[in-house]
């Protein structure tokens, strides 16, 4: 077998992920809507996960999960917002330890961004006058995301306090289902990359205007969030390099400062994206179109990386790391179509296959 840097260890305080194909987090919006059940993952989340768990990946990185009711993307979406959701979050984590794979959550606040039905049945928003499953949106200002979706309430500082506070109980009980690392979701417009970006964030308190104050949220958060898993634990961020606006929204230069901050309050790991926060996409996608900003944010602030975004052939994705432009390489929709990825990925330059002993019989025909 060939040594490969793919399907090579990291280590995050003390925490070591067998290899560097992760899963990215891709929502599903498969969970009860309500009942007691609501946000709690169910069978389609078993078998969806678990498929990925034999797959060859080293760790999968769970969906959005929301911190608060409101926080929600649609009424559909995992949560964490109490106790009592805990215990079917631990089926999915307990199955991802039995293989080898490390469970990782990302924990979310959807912001303006909330309340709208399921993206694959057009997303449209849930008018809570008119849907019982809808409800009023939030966000840093009063300016919505686009002429579809509502103008959000702006949160006062009392409410900013108690989003941090979900935060960090969201994360006591991500340890509590089994969760080995907690991603803070403050990409794609979200309500963390709401208060980021200048676009969305027309504040003159202290989370307004400077970058400092924009970037006050996300700094308070990695220090409740590393309250409340202790100093062990890997935090981790997954944060939208570019707005697409520059110099307007949010740029690449504010995000090597902001992982320059979150580096000195605890975090261990970003996970580099674009984009979310206009409706327009902003830059043409192609290969790897989003590696050069993880490249820059590692070569600029010494925090490791996950690249991700149009990442598609196992040489390309071992070829990111061996150049040194990220630590890890995250896969979205081509884990969608083919939850065995990293199993061909291995098999394709050479390294060991780490085939489920169920699957072994497979893995010697085709030698």
């Amino acid at each position: 077998m060939t040594t490969t840097r793919l399907f090579s260890p990291i280590t995050l305080r003390g925490l070591t992920i067998p290899n560097r194909l992760w899963m990215a987090p891709m929502c599903q919006y498969s969970a009860p809507a309500e009942g007691p059940l609501t946000g709690v993952p169910g069978e389609w989340h078993a078998q969806h996960y678990g498929a990925r768990a034999v797959g060859g990946v080293g760790a999968i990185v769970v969906e959005a999960t929301a911190v608060v009711p409101e926080g929600r993307i649609t009424a559909w979406d995992l949560g964490l917002w109490n106790d009592d959701q805990v215990a079917g979050h631990r089926r999915l984590t307990d199955f991802m330890k039995e293989q080898g794979v490390v469970p990782v959550v990302q924990l979310a606040h959807a912001g303006r961004k909330a309340s709208t039905n399921r993206e694959f049945l057009g997303g449209q928003p849930l008018d809570p006058a008119t849907d019982r499953l809808g409800w009023e949106v939030v966000g840093p200002s009063a300016i919505a995301f686009d002429d579809v979706l509502p103008v959000p309430h702006d949160l006062s500082l009392v409410e900013i306090a108690g989003v941090v506070d979900a935060f960090a109980e969201a994360s006591r009980r991500a340890v509590a289902a089994g969760y080995q690392m907690i991603e803070v979701h403050a990409a794609h417009g979200y309500l963390v990359h709401q208060f980021l970006s200048p676009q969305s964030n027309q504040r003159t308190d202290q989370y307004g205007g400077s970058l400092e104050n924009r970037s006050r949220l996300a700094a308070e958060i990695a220090d409740a969030v590393r309250a409340a898993v202790g100093e062990d634990y890997p935090v981790m961020f997954r944060l939208s390099a570019t707005d697409w606006l520059e110099p307007e929204g949010w740029t690449t230069d504010q995000t090597v400062e902001l992982t320059k901050s979150l580096k000195e309050h605890g975090v261990d790991i970003v996970h580099v994206s674009t984009g979310g926060n206009t409706p327009w996409p902003g830059a043409a996608t192609g290969p790897g179109y989003q590696v050069p900003f993880a490249a820059r944010v590692r070569e600029a602030t010494g925090l490791p990386t996950v690249a991700v975004g149009n990442i598609t052939e196992p040489a390309q994705a071992e070829q990111i790391l061996v150049d040194g432009q990220a630590d890890v390489v995250a896969l979205g929709r081509p884990l969608l179509l083919d939850p065995y990825w990293g199993v061909r990925a291995s098999r394709t330059l050479g390294a060991d296959e780490d085939f489920p002993l169920q699957y072994s019989r497979a893995a010697k025909s085709l030698r």
